[in-house]
């Protein structure tokens, strides 16, 4: 059955409300590629490339589409030019399918790893501490009880906008002064998570990306520093991309796996933007896992990433 019934109706609107702009767009130019043809053929398929490309979906990600339309033109001999829709959804949806992992249920943290130990990456300005507010308070609200840690002590604004987040989802926040060394905070973070048996913990980093090494050297420092307290941790390094910048998304997403493990990904800004696609590439592309998209301002408007909702939110459940 999957894990439509855990999707409520309110979600789903969030989530049509936030690829709608991406949907029109894309939706637009496929009207287009098509107009005046009774079936797919070759200028079809050409403008459709042309479509994804333009629709932020990325090079790779978009030849492996056609090549797989063009399979399943071949296989049926013909194809309607208005089963296209269909056919790009379909395959949308397997080329997801088989390049992540399962969709999670919702914002949990699996049973018997305490503290379930969150490091988050990303450069500024993409929504990472924001994401981190969200998250702690989808955590919270699903009886978890949070730490965060303020380890971008490079930025006063991080740690204050952190603090404030804390503040409004009333979980506590360990911070030290601008400059403080970033491992010092993940340790004294993790230190007062064992100490006070909580069950989540979610460590902000600084989002420098001019120096790949230094980025390097530091984010494996905290790691390290981390497992003197939990030596398992991190469980997860959650990248964060502004999903409104399409392709320099993809240039950070390359930088981010270079510098760090990344294991899974959350993609921002969806809403108000035509450049949805990029979730699609990315998850192609990377063979990292898409944890969770952000569709709004809102506390609840950052969802699990749920691959059949998302393609059928961006073509429509009966195109």
């Amino acid at each position: 059955m999957g894990f439509f019934s855990f999707f409520s109706k309110e979600k789903k609107e969030t989530l049509d409300k936030g690829l709608s702009k991406t949907k029109e767009s894309v939706f637009g130019k496929i009207a287009r590629a098509v107009a005046g043809k009774s079936k797919v053929d070759d200028e079809v398929l050409d403008n459709l490339e042309e479509v994804l490309i333009t629709s932020d979906v990325g090079v790779e990600t978009t030849l492996n589409i056609i090549e797989r339309i063009e399979k399943r033109a071949a296989a049926e001999k013909y194809m309607n030019a208005q089963e296209l829709n269909t056919i790009l959804r379909d395959e949308i949806a397997a080329l997801l399918t088989e390049n992540n992992s399962d969709d999670v249920a919702d914002f949990e943290a699996p049973i018997g790893k305490k503290p379930y130990v969150i490091m988050v990456v990303g450069v500024n300005g993409v929504g990472k501490t924001t994401t981190i507010g969200k998250l702690a308070y989808q955590f919270k609200k699903a009886g978890k009880s949070v730490y965060l840690g303020a380890a971008d002590t490079f930025r006063a604004a991080a740690v204050e906008q952190l603090d404030i987040w804390g503040g409004r989802v009333g979980v506590p926040v360990i911070k030290q002064k601008m400059g403080a060394d970033p491992a010092s905070v993940a340790y004294d973070t993790l230190n007062s998570a064992v100490a006070n048996n909580a069950d989540v913990v979610i460590i902000d980093t600084a989002g420098r990306l001019h120096n790949k090494v230094g980025l390097m050297n530091e984010l494996t420092k905290i790691k390290n520093v981390m497992k003197k307290v939990v030596p398992d941790a991190p469980d997860e390094v959650l990248l964060v991309l502004d999903g409104s910048t399409g392709q320099n998304a993809f240039e950070q997403a390359k930088q981010f796996t270079l510098a760090t493990e990344v294991t899974a990904m959350a993609i921002t800004k969806l809403d108000g933007t035509a450049k949805g696609g990029v979730v699609i590439g990315i998850s192609d592309q990377f063979k990292i896992p898409v944890k969770y998209i952000g569709l709004g301002e809102g506390m609840e408007d950052l969802q699990v990433f749920r691959k059949k909702e998302f393609v059928d939110s961006l073509f429509g459940e009966n195109a």
